[in-house]
This record gives structure tokens, sequence and C-alpha cells, in this order.
């Protein structure tokens, strides 16, 4: 590599929250307009408007997987960067997202409020849950009928708005990725690399969430990357990617920062840093590097820094808090747990029901494969299988000594809408108080996503009282 790929480090100043941040508020005017000014320096420093292709049309990708408080790309960030290109020369300005497993994408942009930035400034909003889709391969392992650790499924679908606008006419479009800055429990790091796992539609996410999600991390960068990543990091996440609100002193880390580049796996690997994570750290960022999707970054030393990040030591821990009721039993099979899928996405969604809606216990959560016969047979009352392996190893012998009444099953790498219909039965939690809006509004945005074709897995909004799964 001639040239080093250039990431811009900008650290914000402006104080935007005094208080503990189990209370999750909106970004102090003074953070806002110090965010605007440093977007606008950084945006202009690679260029301005001459990053415009010709059909001067932006499509910006925030991380909005969810509503929890500091799991998604601050709001007021999204907005700053959407005024700045409509300053600068843009044309159509697209905000476009497909939401993490279980969540409609038109019922996360109103809890967080992307919705009335696209009405305040213009930006059309895409929800790709509800695009007609196009057949793509993951092409970075073979199927597991010809290898043991293959892909269980190597085919998937893709929003045909992607393959249109950020494949086919990716010379006439420029496509901005804006990630938050976090650490994930499962994938190491979510930022540039990892926001674009909305590409391939919900149903094609359950399969392979597994130990080969890095690999098909880097199958969809083989199709599509960012002309631009700026990772917004007003906080950092550690803990993994989805804190319980209620440990946010613990997991969300004041780090004020914000870092860009044109090359994302470069951007990625500087973000990583700052949580003290090496590329090693991270398999997915080093299998997009080994595999050439990182237009020649191999290390930190081929990367020109324009900041600083001198002040980062700290290794962060990036598995999950321990943190979960003393009543819910979790037995983990003894030969495979992924934390990739079936252990890390049940155990965090235990943790958000417990910690944040004071979801009950008093029932057992079996995942993984290689269980002790004895145990299986000592489990009493209520209990959720999640994953095929544990669905396949122990569901029959327990359908058949507790009533299938009694027992809850969760597909494939661990569906989570399917985890979530269960847990809220289970744990007495109402879906429809998890989206902090109108019980109304949130109706209606479901019933909106449905007209329009969603493919989302949504859990019933009455899954705390019939049992659906």
């Amino acid at each position: 590599m001639e040239k080093k790929a250039l990431v811009y480090v900008r650290h914000l100043n402006a104080p935007y929250q005094k208080e503990s941040r189990t209370v999750f508020k909106p970004l102090t005017e003074e953070m806002t307009k110090e965010i605007r000014k440093t977007v606008a320096e950084i945006f202009d420093a690679a260029g301005g408007s001459a990053l415009l292709k010709t059909s001067r049309d932006v499509y910006l990708k925030p991380n909005g997987i969810d509503g929890q408080p500091y799991c998604y790309t601050r709001p007021e960030f999204v907005e700053a960067v959407i005024e700045y290109w409509k300053e600068h020369g843009a044309n159509k300005i697209y905000l476009f997202e497909n939401s993490t497993q279980s969540n409609a994408t038109r019922l996360v942009y109103a809890v967080i409020g992307y919705d009335k930035i696209c009405k305040r400034t213009g930006a059309v909003p895409v929800y790709l849950d509800e695009e007609k889709t196009v057949p793509f391969e993951f092409k970075g392992k073979k199927s597991v009928t010809e290898d043991p650790d293959g892909y269980f499924v190597t085919k998937f679908d893709m929003p045909e708005f992607v393959v249109k606008h950020l494949i086919e006419e990716k010379d006439r479009n420029l496509y901005i990725s804006l990630p938050k800055l976090k650490t994930h429990s499962m994938a190491g790091i979510t930022m540039g690399v990892k926001n674009q796992w909305a590409f391939p539609s919900q149903p094609s996410r359950g399969y392979d969430h597994n130990y080969n999600l890095h690999h098909k991390l880097a199958d969809v960068l083989s199709y599509v990357r960012p002309d631009f990543t700026m990772i917004e990091g007003v906080e950092g996440t550690v803990y993994g990617h989805y804190p319980v609100t209620a440990l946010a002193d613990e997991a969300v880390l004041p780090l004020k920062v914000i870092v860009a580049g044109k090359n994302v796996v470069a951007a990625d690997m500087i973000g990583a840093k700052i949580f003290g994570l090496e590329l090693e750290d991270v398999p997915h960022l080093k299998d997009a590097v080994d595999r050439g999707y990182s237009e020649g970054v191999r290390s930190l030393e081929d990367i020109e820094i324009d900041g600083d990040i001198s002040m980062y030591h700290t290794k962060y821990p990036t598995d999950l808090y321990d943190y979960y009721p003393e009543d819910v039993k979790i037995l983990m099979g003894k030969e495979r747990c992924c934390k990739q899928g079936c252990r890390n996405n049940p155990l965090t969604l235990l943790q958000i029901l417990y910690g944040d809606h004071h979801g009950k216990g008093g029932w057992t959560l079996v995942i993984g494969k290689g269980f002790d016969p004895k145990e299986i047979d000592a489990i009493e009352g209520k209990v959720l299988i999640a994953g095929d392996c544990a669905i396949r190893e122990v569901s029959q012998r327990l359908i058949k000594r507790l009533g299938k009444k009694n027992v809850f099953l969760s597909h494939k790498c661990n569906t989570l809408s399917e985890t979530a219909a269960a847990m809220f039965y289970l744990m007495k939690v109402n879906p429809m108080e998890f989206a902090p809006i109108p019980p109304l509004k949130a109706l209606r945005c479901l019933a909106l996503s449905k007209l329009h074709g969603s493919t989302a897995l949504v859990p019933s909004p009455f899954s705390n009282k019939i049992k659906t799964v």
C-alpha cells in the first residue's frame, strides 16, 4: 500500500450530562452545536461537496437497531450530518435501516426520533424490512454439507434498495455509514462493518448467528462498502452493544469522540483501539483484512491518524456484565454454546427485561448442546430452549415430561423474535411497554409496517398473555 488510509479523530469538549447515565437524556444544545461544527470540519477536511457523486444523492445508514438507550446513533448526530449535506449541494438524502431481529424499523424510527428528523429536514426515511429483496450468496465458507464447520445456510436476501443504490449504482451515489461506537458481546465491536449486518433480511440472519457470524459479516462487506464512515462516540458502550439502562454508569463511557474516514476497516480499527482492542480481538475485521477487503490496510501502521488516540490505554470488556435474575436457572451445553448466538442473544434480552422492566423469574433457560440428562430431568416448571442445537437434543424429552404448554422454543441460532415472545410471557413484561412511546402509536407503526410488506420478525403485542412459541 503506497498511501496510508486517513482516519480523523475529533474530541468533543461540551458538557452534556452531569447526572447518572441511568437516566437517558437528549444532548444539550451546547453539545449539539459542537457536534454540528465537528461533523462539518471532518467532512470539509475529507473533501466536502467533492465527495458527492453524479446523482448528488446521499445515503445515510445509522445504527438504529433498537430504541434501547445508548445502543443507537444519537439523533442529534444524524441530524447534523443531514443538515451538512443539505447545505453542501445534496439532491436527495435517504436515511435507511433494517433494525435488529424482533423489531420493525418503522417502530424503531418512531422511538428514536429519526421519523421527526426526516420530517424536519426533508430526508427520506427508508425501512429496509419493507423492501422487496434480491437473493445473494454468503461465499466465505462452504456449506455444512461439505464442511462440518461450514454455513448452515449459504443464501440470503438483500433489500432491492441496497442492491440498486449501493451496489449497482455505487458510482453515482454517496453512501455514508453512521455507526455508534460500541463493543459487541458477539462480534467484539459493532461499528462500520457490523453496521451492514442490516443488509441481510431479518429471516436471513437467524442461521449462522454463531461461530460463523464473523465470516458472514465479511461476506456482506465483499458486496458493499461505505464511501465514508463516521462513528458517533458521544458515548461508547462496553459489556456489549445493548446496555441495561440500570447499569449505564458501568457500561456506558462518556468518551465524547468522533472517528471517521473513507476506509471503513481502518475507521473500525481505530474505534476498536479506543476500547483497547487489537485486530486479533475482532475476528470480522481480521477476516476482512485477510480476505483483501480493507484496501491494503493490515495494521495500525497502515493508518494515518489525523487526531490523537494516545490517551486510550485501557482494554475494556466486550462480553456481558454478570447481571441476571437469581431465580432464572441457566443451563449451558458443555459441548458447544456459541456466544455469537444462542448464548449472548438470549442473555442480553434477559438482562434488559430483568433490569429495566422488572421481569419475573422462576423458569429455566437451556442453551447450547452437550447436556447431562440428569440435569435436564431435574428441570421443573417452565423452560425456554433457545437454539436448534438444544432443541434437537432436549426438547422432546422435556415436552414429554413437562407438557408442551410449559416448553418454549426459539429456533435457528436463536430467533430473537421467538426468544422475546417467550420471555415476555415468562417474565410478565408487556411488549407494548417495551417501546417507550404511546401504545396506539406503536400499534400504528406495526400495522403500517405489515401493510407495507415488512418481513420483520416481530413478536405478538399480546405475547405476554398468550404462549406463541
